[in-house]
């Protein structure tokens, strides 16, 4: 069975639009976790007693009133925070319903907190590196061109590093 790569191509774009500097990268990833882990528990609960249809509208209603609700309390307490999330948040619960389906809390407890920590890592290290970059004068990556640019370098960087040296 062929894995879908949704999920991480959700990702895409708050990793992109959301890294112009470590602060942003850092609240996307701050509420990506406290959704995803309530989400999950409320669903644990929900999973079993609906049929595959419904629990497609339960996912849906149960990832955006968690979302809402953080973006709500994050306008309320972190108004600066908030406006620099940006629509990137409201992302969160369409992520937590192609998690559902792709089996993610089913996964064994450290298999999802490390590929969470993985994503936080890459979120902040992307945008903290974006942002030096930007002050040190290279406009350019603090915009969205320019993430897709520095991804795609940290990319080829890891690539060519895990290359094993052939001896011919």
């Amino acid at each position: 069975m062929k894995r879908s790569s949704l999920p991480g191509a959700l990702m895409l774009t708050p990793l992109i639009g959301a890294t112009y500097s470590w602060m942003p990268a850092l609240g996307v990833w701050l509420m990506f976790v406290v959704v995803i882990s309530v989400f999950g528990l409320a669903m644990a609960g929900l999973r079993l007693r609906l049929t595959p249809a419904s629990r497609l509208v339960a996912a849906v209603i149960v990832a955006a009133t968690f979302t809402s609700c953080l973006q709500l309390a994050l306008q309320a307490m972190a108004l600066q925070w908030h406006q620099q999330l940006g629509l990137y948040s409201g992302l969160i619960a369409l992520q937590c319903v192609v998690l559902e389906y792709s089996g993610f809390h089913q996964r064994p407890v450290l298999d999802r907190l490390r590929q969470a920590a993985i994503f936080g890592v890459l979120m902040v290290g992307l945008g903290l590196l974006r942002e030096l970059l930007g002050d040190s004068g290279l406009r350019l990556a603090t915009l969205a061109p320019g993430g897709f640019i520095v991804l795609g370098l940290l990319i080829a960087a890891r690539q060519a590093w895990a290359r094993p040296i052939s001896s011919n």
